[in-house]
């Protein structure tokens, strides 16, 4: 019989999980606490997390109650351990989150500028820190070690910046989508990699030897895992993430996803030789690209890490800190030139590589700033340095104070070097759109679904897709079975967006095919609706049963009933009717953005339909009210249109019949498109959008988009009379 060696699992003590628990509520306690009160200051509470393991360590509490201190964080290899893991998953989470709100286009084009501050900010620190290393007294290098080894461990110590601690203090500062914070996190995982790489050299040379053959895995392997990350892995992720939303996008399951691909990412790069948040980091960005991603499913993900895991990694940087040290004279002026010293070059080295990159002197000295924090990663190196013998206690406590006070200097720096500072014309542009687009319901970032025939209906809907919704949006083809489609011209008509292809098998219910494809993450429906097509229904059978259905807003785009000289799609003037319902937002981003891109003309119309009063021009008390309400809404809608760059003009009408008044409009304007909207309704299994719209659909002989929001149930009501009024994205 084969005997096999039982495996030696020794779990913690009973007292060492007492402590640790205790350590870890202390911990947080502190640190949030701390944080919540640089806050109320003005400051992000990262600062205060850092600040929290300088107090609760040797420098502070160790010195006041070395017993409380001794207690709580025990010189014990398994209570360190479990302290500093729980920690270590923090920042892993932290840096998932920062990837998923990384957005590689922009960084993409701003490239040129992103490798002259990614090069600057490495190499002008770089060069300090050779320059410190062989000025500094011998005092404070190791005694196992040579002046050059120690000379180009400063180097990779202060070319480093601390990825972590740079995006918590863009995104609490809400800094995160401006063009220099997509470049601080590209140059920070720039800086990361070739730091790593040259502590790993240094390492090496420490050791008593350098390993080529070590170096060469590192590099090579980081270029396939890159290359894997973003082909085979992003496919992996794209089936995980559908399965997820076929399965009825389950919050756990997706969480599931986020979370293994974040260790397994992280697991590829540790075994790399280079720190595992650089692949929770490429983890998230993966996620973030996946077009069956969206916010929420990274939400569990911020909400844990920000309330309760990356406070203990931040907090438990100073742990080892003892700034008694610096009560030697010698040692605190050196502590003082290393920490201008790498100030001065990481700001230097952005600064110069940001006027190199065209950038302006505010986003350089931005970028100087932000790529300063070296945060928690730094005592990592530092901790490195001490056990290969290249640094001392004295020169730990340099490094790790370096790391400590760059950190903690650089939100506050950094919000005065950014005080009224607006950045460029098209920075504003953008970021201006991205925040219209984030408060709206249907023209969203999100991919669009295009069902197709291949006729000119659908067609004319690709064009609606193509000049209202924003470039680069996914636009997913489907087809169904082994119809001949010709899908070039909608590719050609969809030219500057991600297109995509889906094919729904012959004998599949359409219906039913379209509106399960729709759970995949999509953020409309697009549909073509020809004007002879068998109506059986409101607008066509198909059309009927998608709208009923579908979890999206649904946009049905339907040809004028004689084209005449006129190309379908050459939309001059349009007529959009408004009533301030939430239902009819749908129809106003469509045509606000559409004009935005086309120049047409938007006529927006409030039908007031309060009866005359005898005695009152103005229709009576009930007529005014209403009137003021129909300005009111137009006011509203006018902002939008504004705001999205729409050429538009508000009229107040008043008639019995807000049908008969759109059409008169219609027909009075020559206008070529009309733009309705309305909320999905059914009634025996038959969709219901309103006598207006039916009346509208009925009578209108002009191009027609039809916009039907899903039926989202109602607030409780107390806060219904808002919610069914205009959204926040229209005129908020």
């Amino acid at each position: 019989m084969v005997q096999t060696a039982a495996m030696t699992l020794t779990p913690p003590t009973e007292h060492q999980v007492l402590v640790f628990f205790v350590a870890l509520v202390v911990v947080i306690v502190v640190a949030k606490s701390l944080g919540a009160l640089m806050r109320r200051i003005g400051q992000p509470s990262v600062v205060g997390e850092l600040a929290a393991g300088l107090i609760l360590g040797p420098s502070l509490l160790g010195r006041v109650a070395p017993d409380v201190t001794d207690w709580l964080f025990p010189d014990d290899a398994a209570q360190t351990a479990m302290l500093f893991t729980v920690g270590w998953l923090g920042v892993m989470l932290l840096l998932v989150s920062t990837g998923f709100e990384t957005d590689l286009g922009l960084i993409r084009r701003l490239g040129g500028a992103a490798a002259w501050v990614s090069t600057g900010s490495l190499i002008v620190p770089m060069a300090a820190g050779l320059f410190v290393g062989w000025s500094i007294p011998s005092v404070f290098v190791g005694e196992e070690t040579e002046r050059y080894v120690f000379a180009l461990f400063i180097a990779a110590a202060l070319s480093i910046s601390s990825l972590p601690v740079i995006a918590k203090i863009l995104t609490e500062m809400g800094l995160m989508r401006r063009n220099f914070g997509q470049l601080t996190l590209a140059a920070g995982m720039a800086n990361d990699v070739l730091g790593w790489l040259l502590l790993g050299f240094v390492a090496g040379l420490a050791r008593g030897g350098l390993d080529i053959g070590k170096l060469a895995f590192t590099v090579v392997g980081l270029g396939v895992f890159f290359v894997f990350a973003f082909t085979v892995g992003k496919r992996l992720v794209d089936l995980s993430l559908r399965r997820v939303r076929l399965n009825g996008d389950d919050p756990v399951s997706g969480l599931v996803v986020v979370l293994v691909t974040a260790l397994v990412f992280g697991v590829i790069t540790q075994w790399l030789h280079v720190e595992a948040v650089l692949g929770a980091f490429v983890a998230g960005v993966v996620l973030a690209r996946s077009r069956f991603a969206e916010h929420r499913l990274i939400a569990p993900v911020e909400s844990v890490t920000t309330a309760f895991l990356a406070p203990v990694f931040f907090a438990t940087a100073g742990l080892r800190v003892d700034l008694g040290l610096l009560a030697d004279l010698e040692t605190l002026a050196w502590a003082l030139l290393v920490v201008a010293v790498a100030s001065v070059s990481k700001f230097a080295g952005a600064w110069v590589g940001a006027r190199f990159g065209q950038l302006s002197s505010r986003e350089g000295a931005a970028l100087g700033v932000g790529l300063n924090a070296r945060g928690a990663l730094e005592v990592v190196i530092a901790t490195v340095g001490l056990s290969l013998g290249v640094l001392n206690e004295r020169s730990y406590t340099i490094v790790v104070l370096m790391a400590m006070a760059t950190s903690m200097l650089a939100p506050p720096l950094l919000r005065r070097v950014l005080r009224d500072f607006d950045g460029n014309a098209k920075e504003r542009d953008r970021l201006d759109r991205e925040a219209v687009l984030a408060a709206n319901s249907v023209v969203t970032d999100k991919g669009v679904l295009l069902a197709t025939r291949g006729g000119i209906s659908s067609m004319l809907a690709a064009q609606v897709i193509a000049t209202a919704w924003p470039e680069d949006t996914p636009v997913t083809l489907l087809t169904v079975g082994d119809h001949d489609v010709d899908l070039r011209p909608f590719r050609a008509v969809l030219a500057g967006h991600r297109v995509h292809h889906v094919v729904v098998e012959d004998g599949e219910h359409v219906a039913d095919a379209i509106t399960r494809e729709a759970l995949l993450g999509y953020g409309a429906i697009a549909m073509g609706a020809a004007v002879d097509a068998d109506s059986g229904g409101v607008v066509s059978p198909l059309v009927d049963e998608v709208v009923m259905h579908a979890p999206v807003p649904v946009v049905v785009v339907r040809m004028q009933r004689d084209h005449g000289h006129r190309l379908p799609w050459a939309f001059a003037r349009a007529v959009v009717p408004v009533n301030g319902s939430a239902a009819s937002v749908g129809g106003v981003e469509v045509a606000g953005h559409l004009s935005a891109s086309l120049g047409t003309h938007l006529h927006l119309v409030y039908v007031d339909t309060a009866p005359e009063r005898r005695g009152s021009r103005s229709g009576g008390v009930g007529g005014l009210r209403d009137a003021a309400g129909g300005r009111h809404v137009l006011d509203q809608v006018s902002a939008h249109m504004t705001r999205v760059g729409a050429n538009f003009t508000a009229t107040l009408e008043r008639a019995t019949s807000p049908a008969d008044a759109v059409v008169a409009s219609v027909e009075e304007l020559d206008a070529d498109l009309v733009v309705v909207s309305g909320a999905q309704r059914n009634d025996g299994g038959a969709p219901v959008l309103g006598n207006t719209i039916e009346r509208v659909l009925d009578r209108c002989g002009a191009t027609l988009v039809l916009v039907v929001s899903p039926n989202r149930r109602r607030e409780p009501a107390a806060g219904r009379a808002e919610t069914e009024r205009m959204p926040a994205g229209v005129g908020r």
